[in-house]
């Protein structure tokens, strides 16, 4: 599964790249065993700290692929720091959940399921991301990742 993981992410990075046009960036997140599993869009001006920390409101989309070797704990997580879009890829069901419209100490109050082959559409305050999955590879099932 690693690989399939690198390989989303690595997709999803070049499409994000291109599309963001310097409004913010895109950031990859290293776990400690060295796989890229999570990226950020982050929001016009938005620094890392001295341990490459953002703050809470400097993400606008957080994509993360299953299964994370370090959870973050999901949904709740990003909704509690008020990432208007937490997507949630499943290589084993091939298969986004876009999770929006965060309420803290609650979780996204709003869950899309899109098929892989189907374009991810992200919208954001200035305009929508678009991302294509139909080249994204499919994994083994992943036991207990529709939780999320």
């Amino acid at each position: 599964m690693p690989d399939v993981q690198r390989r989303i992410v690595a997709a999803a990075r070049e499409q994000l790249l291109r599309q963001s046009g310097g409004h913010g960036g895109v950031r990859s997140v290293v776990s400690e065993d060295g796989r890229e599993t999570r990226l950020l869009v982050l929001a016009p001006g938005a620094s890392s700290d001295a341990a490459g920390r953002y703050r809470p409101g400097d993400a606008l989309v957080v994509l993360e692929v299953v299964p994370v070797p370090e959870p973050t704990g999901g949904h709740r997580v990003h909704a509690d720091a008020r990432v208007p879009l937490y997507v949630l890829v499943d290589p084993g069901e091939a298969v986004c959940t876009v999770h929006s419209r965060p309420l803290p100490g609650v979780g996204y109050r709003e869950a899309e399921r899109v098929p892989f082959g189907n374009d991810l559409f992200l919208p954001l305050g200035e305009g929508t991301l678009v991302l294509e999955t139909g080249d994204f590879p499919v994994g083994p099932p992943t036991p207990g990742a529709a939780a999320g």
